[in-house]
């Protein structure tokens, strides 16, 4: 099978800081990943230079055949990229419904019946259809980020990154959004999700990979990277997080 993303060799600098080293990973077409791994690690940084909200230093990242480089390229694979981030990043003057459609008619040119048509689609389908004409604002935490979800499925993107979509709710507010989550997983949609959520790691990766200072130094199925991690910068992040 294709690979949907492929990150050869990427590296990556804030200043003197090596925030990215050496970083290959290959994500097939419909695989979900997860990466985990302490604060700091690059795990952010790694998921935002795939749609190159981070330019690289070195190496080359293709997604969906085209490689990232001239702002065409970029522009491209933008289109085909959902991305929810940690903190919503809703538009506060705009309805629910207008956050939506903006993203289709601005980018794709679709007009605003269509456009509305699909929003709403997606807004039922995060089960959030009732709140269509509110603004943010008037939302729980949980609720924003199943906008902000709906949003980026507006797009029809060909692959969906996460960065951390529960690390700013409320406790009770992110079993709302990891079941959203789950659910958009049995689509067979290509999904990329920094999260340390390890529930919902085991029930819907296909692949786990820890990171640690900027590198990646484990990868596995749910099953093996939990019962038999062979670093131990794994076993020791599995220990703080799982408790055991």
């Amino acid at each position: 099978m294709d690979p949907m993303i492929v990150m050869d060799g990427v590296g990556k600098w804030y200043g003197a800081f090596h925030a990215l080293k050496n970083i290959n990973l290959s994500v097939a077409k419909g695989e979900k990943v997860v990466l985990c791994g302490p604060s700091g690690s690059g795990k952010s940084t790694l998921i935002r230079c795939i749609n190159h909200l981070e330019a690289i230093a070195e190496g080359r990242i293709t997604v969906d055949g085209i490689r990232l480089g001239k702002s065409a390229s970029i522009d491209s694979i933008r289109r085909e990229v959902g991305m929810v981030f940690q903190s919503f990043n809703l538009f506060p003057h705009m309805t629910v419904l207008s956050n939506c459609m903006l993203a289709p008619m601005k980018v794709r040119g679709l007009k605003a019946k269509d456009a509305e048509e699909i929003a709403r689609t997606y807004l039922e389908r995060v089960r959030i259809a009732d709140q269509a004409d509110k603004y943010p604002a008037q939302l729980s935490g949980g609720q924003q980020q199943r906008v902000a979800i709906a949003r980026a499925l507006c797009m029809n993107p060909k692959v969906l990154l996460f960065d951390e979509p529960t690390s700013a709710l409320d406790p009770e507010m992110v079993k709302e959004v990891l079941d959203t989550m789950i659910s958009l997983a049995g689509e067979g949609r290509t999904m990329v999700c920094v999260t340390h959520e390890m529930g919902f790691a085991r029930a819907v990766a296909d692949r786990v990979i820890f990171m640690a200072s900027g590198e990646i130094v484990e990868e596995a199925a749910p099953a093996e990277f939990f019962t038999h991690p062979r670093s131990e910068r794994t076993r020791t992040f599995l220990g703080q997080i799982l408790g055991h």
